[in-house]
């Protein structure tokens, strides 16, 4: 007989780093420059392609704030979550980092489907900093991934199609404003996880849309999709794989090998890659990860979801010096097979006014030959996966689900934020399913809910850092009809810049700074704008009374000053050094807290400091003393091209995080 579907709470105890407070200072700029197709190869790709490659490509993280207050010391915590099982197959949700599924357990066999990392260990890859590595995650928002890659969502039980119960997942995604959820649900004797999906654009106006479903998997596998090519996109350099920002040109590859070498084995690329499959129209939307055995993990969606992709880390150092970053030594390297809106990453989708889009995905065990001519392969692993989970049955679980997507949710199972009660508050929004209840509003929404029933913003009520800002065009509209004291002209600025009217931000800034009680958040827009402008001369002077400012205010060494000294003087370090203003970044270093100069981060900034001092043979014994940095990003290259500044000597490799060919 087979078990009902249960669904349960379970604390998780594994060696987790803190993910620590988020960086107070509004993010001005991306963290990447946003990637997008080369211009000159539009001629040359699909028309659905070449249209959603210029689409509304991110341009700021604003609102959301940059999350890099977390470290690298791991120590046994506690993690809340859900699990999901019947007698096949039993999933392990994470609400509180982002809803991702860290765990799915073949329950007859005790096989684990998925790559489940041992450890939390955060690390510099979402578009707004932490994120970390295993299991299915669930990226909203714009190319990358999500910035709520480690933020809580609100999880409820809600009645399932057939009878039973689903887990419902859902937030409100602040960088499109756009309300999303996921439902989970194992119907009875079912071996493969459901998952339904839906965004919903309440606005009057269209908004690019975007969905990746990132699954990792052991990178000992090989990849299966019903592709014989794929697209591949190039690096400024010609190597592929790098996160960088800039024009990229994508390329067709066939699959599965090119260049003499089967890329469909992750191991076999010798650098990171990106490989966005081609699937053919009308054929059936799925990936699979098998082993030498032939066992292993199917991933399969009605046709919305079109897109399918192999991402890999590749054998070379780099990529192997990432793989241990993310976990702990001696567990296994990973890939990841994904399931897109659109063909490839650098694409956003329109959704129309007041509509929505959804789907449904499964994810499941595959038992199938791996090895062998690849079109007899796929027609086999093709075969095997209609036996299991025929097609018309999930278009038929889909049609099912869409009723209850509405559904109101039951017992509450996790809360997530207060944004999406503000905006529905504000609106006057009703989202049948999604439910943000006002009880969810708290302290970072209190000042903007006072700004919505009064007119006004209200000024802090005692002294600390400026908390978000809300750049929607309603919330800038309310900015601009509000009495303009300094610490609404801050905010309007910011939402302002946002919306790139830079000219009126400066402004807002500049009338600010003289009645400011608190200059050096003013005065650290004003140098970024300088910097974004090309003054960085300017910029440095700035960056110095700004951080000047901030040592006279500051009020303790508690969490929260300790972050915004930290954000501020690694800014102003690196811009004093840019301007070679050698004294002057001195002066920061010594105003900087010593638990602050203990950190990775400006362990480097201060060898570099010391080599722009002349102090060479100082600056070369901070990298032999060893150090790392914490909030590392994916695909920077900064350690190498100090290193290659301070001798010729080869990159030790606890500093090799090189993912391209001939770097320097």
């Amino acid at each position: 007989m087979a078990i009902v579907t249960r669904i349960r709470r379970e604390v998780l105890t594994l060696p987790a780093a803190q993910l620590g407070p988020d960086n107070p200072l509004p993010p001005l700029r991306l963290l990447d420059e946003a990637p997008q197709g080369d211009d000159r190869e539009r001629d040359d790709l699909p028309r659905d392609v070449a249209r959603q490659l210029a689409y509304e490509p991110l341009r700021s993280l604003l609102p959301a704030r940059v999350r890099d207050g977390y470290g690298r010391t791991r120590e046994p915590r506690t993690l809340d979550a859900l699990v999901i099982e019947n007698d096949l197959l039993r999933a392990t949700v994470l609400p509180g980092l982002g809803g991702r599924i860290a765990s799915l357990v073949h329950l007859p066999t005790g096989r684990e489907l998925l790559y489940r990392n041992p450890v939390f260990q955060p690390a510099d890859f979402a578009l707004n900093g932490a994120w970390y590595s295993g299991g299915i995650e669930w990226n909203i928002g714009a190319t990358g991934h999500t910035a709520l890659s480690c933020a809580p969502l609100h999880a409820a039980r809600v009645p399932a199609p057939d009878g039973g119960e689903m887990l419902r997942l859902w937030e409100w995604e602040r960088l499109r404003d756009l309300p999303f959820q996921v439902d989970l649900w194992l119907p009875e004797g079912s071996g493969f996880l459901h998952v339904g999906v839906r965004i919903r654009n309440p606005h009057e106006r269209p908004v690019p849309a975007y969905w990746w479903s990132n699954t990792a998997v052991p990178e000992d596998r090989r990849i299966l999709a019903p592709a014989e090519e794929a697209w591949l996109p190039d690096s400024p350099e010609g190597a592929a794989g790098t996160p960088d920002g800039c024009r990229r040109r994508l390329r067709r590859v066939p699959v599965p090998s090119y260049d003499g070498i089967d890329r469909t084995h992750p191991l076999n690329s010798p650098y990171a890659a990106d490989y966005f499959y081609e699937v053919p129209n009308g054929r059936r939307r799925w990936i699979a990860a098998l082993d030498a055995d032939g066992h292993g993990l199917v991933q399969t969606s009605t046709d919305v979801l079109r897109g399918r992709k192999l991402f890999v880390w590749g054998s070379g150092p780099g990529g192997r010096r990432w793989q241990q970053w993310l976990t702990e030594p001696g567990t296994g390297g990973y890939c990841e097979i994904q399931a897109g809106l659109a063909r490839t990453q650098l694409e956003h989708v329109r959704l129309e006014p007041e509509s929505e889009v959804s789907w449904m995905e499964a994810y499941g065990p595959l038992d199938a030959p791996r090895d062998g001519e690849w079109t007899a392969v796929l027609q086999g692993a093709e075969e095997r996966l209609a036996a299991v989970l025929p097609r018309d049955r999930v278009e038929e679980a889909y049609a099912a689900w869409r009723p209850y997507a509405d559904t109101e949710p039951g017992e509450t199972l996790a809360t997530g934020s207060g944004w999406g009660a503000l905006e529905a508050l504000r609106a006057g929004w009703k989202l049948p399913g999604t439910p943000f209840p006002e009880t969810t509003l708290g302290d970072a929404q209190a000042p903007w809910l006072e700004l919505l029933h009064t007119g006004s913003l209200p000024e802090p009520r005692r002294v600390r850092p400026p908390g978000e800002t809300l750049v929607a065009p309603h919330w800038r509209d309310m900015l601009e009809t509000a009495p303009a004291t300094p610490h609404t002209e801050y905010h309007l600025g910011v939402a302002q810049w946002h919306a790139g009217d830079r000219a009126q931000a400066v402004r807002s800034w500049e009338r600010a700074v003289p009645l400011a009680p608190s200059q050096w958040p003013l005065l650290r827009c004003l140098a970024v704008a300088d910097q974004e402008a090309g003054h960085h001369e300017r910029a440095a002077e700035r960056y110095a009374e700004a951080f000047e400012d901030l040592c006279r205010e500051r009020r303790d060494d508690g969490e929260t000053w300790t972050a915004a000294v930290a954000a501020l003087g690694r800014e102003a370090l690196e811009a004093l050094l840019r301007a070679r203003r050698t004294a002057d970044a001195r002066a920061v270093w010594d105003g900087l807290l010593p638990a602050v100069r203990r950190r990775g981060r400006f362990r480097l900034l201060e060898a570099e400091l010391l080599l722009a001092e002349g102090r060479r043979a100082d600056a070369r014994a901070v990298f032999d003393a060893g150090f790392e940095v914490a909030d590392l990003r994916e695909g920077a290259e900064v350690l190498g091209r100090l290193w290659a500044r301070l001798t010729d000597e080869p990159l030790p490799a606890r500093y090799d995080f090189r993912m391209r060919p001939d770097s320097p």
